[in-house]
This record gives C-alpha cells, sequence and structure tokens, in this order.
C-alpha cells in the first residue's frame, strides 16, 4: 500500500468492499483491454492434474491447502469442499474460511482453543468440514468470529500472546481439512461451568451452564447437545434441548456473536443414574457438553403460515426457541398453537409464561392437557387421541403452508405421528424430536 501513488487512505475507501465504482473513476483506463493483456501469463486448469501422492508433501500449514479428498461414494451430491486460508498483523491472527455458501450463519461455525490445539468445524448442509491445527504460537483465550454472510466467508480473528511474525499457522492435527457428512463424525466435548440452577417445577430445574473463553458455540433452533458426566468411573451422556432462559424476557431472542450461556430445562428423576448426580452438582463445578446434533433445518419455516407444537412433559424444551422464533421471524405465519400434555397442573412447565405470552401476542394459543388432573381442573384431560388432534389441528386457510412439531416420551412421539398421518398429514408436515 505504501507504493501507492494516491496514498493509503484512497485504497482504503474501498476496503472491504466492492471497489469497481472507485477504481473506474480514477483509472478506468488501466484495464483488461488496453494494459493488462500483456500480463496475462495463462488460465488455471479446470481440472486439477495434482499427483495423488501431493497431500503427503504438503505438511506445513502456510496458506491455502488443497481441499480434502474425502472418500465419500456420494460426493458428486456433496456441496463443494471448503478451502481456508490465513493471514496476519503484528498482533493478530486470522483464519478465512470459504465456505462457498451464501447462507452461512454464526450458529454454523464452532471453534475450540485447548492446549495449543486450534479446531474449527463448519456445518455446511449436511456435511462438515474441519479444520484441526496445532498452532505454531501460543494465542489468547478469547477470539472473534464473524460471518461475511453475502460471500460465505467466515473470518475467525486470534489474538496474538507475543507480537512476532509467524512462518506458519502450524502443523495439522487429527481429520484436519477433512469434508465429510456430519453423521461420520464423532462427539466433541468442551468443559462448562454451572452458574446457576432454580426450580422451576417440583422436579424439574433450570441450569445455567458457560463455555470456556475459547470456544464459540451458538446451538442451531430444533437441535440438541449431549451432556457428559463421570458416575462411578464411566462416563454417561445424555441428550438435552437447550432452551431460552425465559419465553417473555428473550421475546427477540438476541444472536450474539459473544453469548457464553446455554439453559437447559431438566427434570430430576430421583432414581436416575444421570440427573440425580447433576443435581448434586455445586455451582462452579463443571459438565462437558458436545457440538449440536439434530437434523431440523429452519428453512422448514419458510412462507410457513401455521405451526402446531405438540409436546408432552419436557418434549417442551425444543419447542422454546421454535416458539421464540416463529414469533419473531416469519412474516407470513398466521397461527401458533401448543398442545402441551402433563399429568398433573403441577408439572407444567412455565405455565404463567406460557399463558402471558398467549396474552401478549394474538397468534399464539395454549391448549393444556392433563392425564391425572384434580377434580377442580376445568380444561382438556386425557392422552393424545384423534378426537384431541382433529379439533386442534385446524388451518387459518384451507390450503395454508404446516408443520407440526411434536416431541415427548418415545411412546407418545410415535402415538402421535400416526394419529397425525391418519388425518392426511404428510411427511413432510411433520417434524418429530427424537434424539
Amino acid at each position: 500500500m505504501e507504493y501507492h501513488p494516491g496514498g493509503e487512505d484512497e485504497l482504503m475507501r474501498a476496503a472491504g468492499s466492492d471497489g469497481t465504482d472507485l477504481f473506474d473513476q480514477v483509472h478506468r483506463w488501466v484495464n483488461y483491454e488496453s494494459m493488462l493483456k500483456e500480463c496475462l501469463v495463462g488460465r488455471m486448469a479446470v481440472k486439477s492434474a495434482v499427483p495423488k501422492d501431493y497431500h503427503e508433501e504438503k505438511k506445513v500449514l502456510n496458506g491455502m491447502l488443497p481441499k480434502s479428498q474425502a472418500a465419500d461414494p456420494l460426493a458428486k451430491e456433496s456441496p463443494v469442499s471448503p478451502s481456508y486460508d490465513w493471514f496476519q498483523t503484528d498482533s493478530l491472527v486470522t483464519i478465512v474460511i470459504y465456505t462457498k455458501q451464501k447462507d452461512i450463519n454464526l450458529d454454523a461455525v464452532i471453534v475450540d482453543y485447548q492446549n495449543d490445539s486450534f479446531r474449527a468445524e463448519t456445518i455446511i448442509k449436511d456435511y462438515s468440514y474441519l479444520i484441526h491445527i496445532g498452532l505454531s504460537h501460543e494465542i489468547q483465550e478469547e477470539f472473534s468470529v464473524r460471518i461475511v454472510e453475502n460471500v460465505g466467508k467466515i473470518e475467525i480473528v486470534l489474538k496474538k500472546t507475543e507480537n512476532t511474525s509467524w512462518t506458519c499457522l502450524g502443523h495439522p492435527l487429527e481429520n484436519h481439512n477433512l469434508f465429510i457428512p456430519k453423521k461420520d463424525t464423532g462427539l466433541y466435548y468442551r468443559k462448562c461451568q454451572l452458574i446457576s440452577k432454580e426450580d422451576v417445577t417440583h422436579d424439574t430445574k433450570l441450569f445455567c451452564l458457560m463455555l470456556p473463553p475459547s470456544t464459540h458455540l451458538q446451538v442451531p433452533i430444533g437441535q440438541h447437545v449431549y451432556l457428559k458426566l463421570t458416575i462411578t468411573g464411566t462416563e454417561i451422556v445424555k441428550p438435552y434441548t437447550p432452551v431460552s432462559d425465559s419465553l417473555l424476557s428473550e421475546f427477540k431472542e438476541p444472536v450474539l456473536p459473544n453469548n457464553k450461556y446455554i439453559y437447559f430445562l431438566i427434570k430430576i428423576y430421583p432414581a436416575g443414574l444421570f440427573t440425580p448426580e447433576l443435581d448434586h452438582l455445586q455451582i462452579g463445578d463443571f459438565v462437558s457438553i458436545s457440538s449440536p446434533e439434530g437434523n431440523f433445518k429452519i428453512s422448514q419455516f419458510q412462507e410457513l403460515e401455521d405451526l402446531f407444537l405438540l409436546a408432552a412433559g419436557t418434549g417442551f424444551t425444543p419447542m422454546i426457541k421454535i416458539l421464540n422464533y416463529a414469533l419473531t421471524n416469519i412474516p407470513t405465519l398466521r397461527k401458533v398453537k401448543l398442545m402441551f400434555f402433563n399429568k398433573t397442573e403441577d408439572d407444567i412447565i412455565w405455565r404463567s409464561q406460557l399463558e402471558k405470552l398467549a396474552f401478549k401476542d394474538k397468534r399464539f394459543d395454549i391448549e393444556f392437557v392433563l392425564s391425572a388432573p384434580t377434580s377442580e381442573w376445568n380444561g382438556k384431560q386425557g392422552h393424545i387421541s384423534p378426537a384431541l388432534l382433529s379439533e386442534f389441528l385446524k388451518r387459518s386457510l384451507d390450503k395454508s403452508k404446516v408443520l407440526i412439531c411434536i416431541c415427548g416420551p418415545m411412546p407418545f412421539t410415535e402415538q402421535g405421528i400416526r394419529l397425525l398421518h391418519d388425518l392426511n398429514f404428510s411427511k413432510d408436515e411433520i417434524h418429530s424430536f427424537t434424539a
């Protein structure tokens, strides 16, 4: 930049943006036709003529690496493999991932830095792209992640511990630069600290866990994670869906890049193995949390008009973020209805919040169904049935676009899906949450 005749300030006017108009204003004549034609060396080959053993030779991570040769028979149907590059200043190292997709969000990238190991996993459709590097120098714990959405570029900015120039990024670790189906990847865990727990019902608690400062993780709507504890020398894992800390305070849930807290509504089973151990944890203790899993796609909300939610007990947890998202982000939405099945009134999670939300937003209706109510109960009673569903699942218009989400104990979910098919709802109109 220091050699630019117009100075650095002039160049910086186009920094990070399309500089074509600015260029044309100043020196339109410096173009391919008049000048650059003489500089053309040749065109890049469409197909790589790289020998098969090339990957073995290219060990040093100094710049862009060739894309992974993932052995996948369905490779033709997979998205184009991402690639990455890096650059540095005196104090920062920026790793850039080129996803070659335009609809990438912050929740598509998971970054962990532990014991000099840098790990960035990017989820693209049903595929996983992993950067896994032993960094050549130390970095500070905190880093930033940002997305340039219109070009699908992810920038991870690391802060150097010492202001020295790196000659290379580091050395490759297990599965580095691999692009494979998500289902073929193992679970990766990081230790999270218990910040708070509070009673919600007589047997359900709201747990708040804090991610490490060296982790960027946002769980996509409708997906779950696994919690892992070591109990009597054995690792035990259980799936749970993160929730908002409340239905009302985060009515429009902010997507914060530095959101470090994850909330879970968990029912404690006194005779269980996992949940009593979780309940006995003290504030400040640690629990391992996996990367997100699940097949719910936010694209199912496109042009949605009617959203029906069927939940039993803690099967309500995936519905919380879906409810928040639907009421704030789907312009075509006319109606959201939740049918919430429980044994007794004391079992209903966040009853007052649900009733306040229904009062606040006229598009939302809530119906409670109890299987073992007291004699004072005036609402609906029983279990999931054709009669209950046929009355509940009324479209706002004859051919409105519908999505039905269902979650609860396995018998409830299986019975519900059968009944929905009997009511002529198609497979595409039903999403069941099962872990």
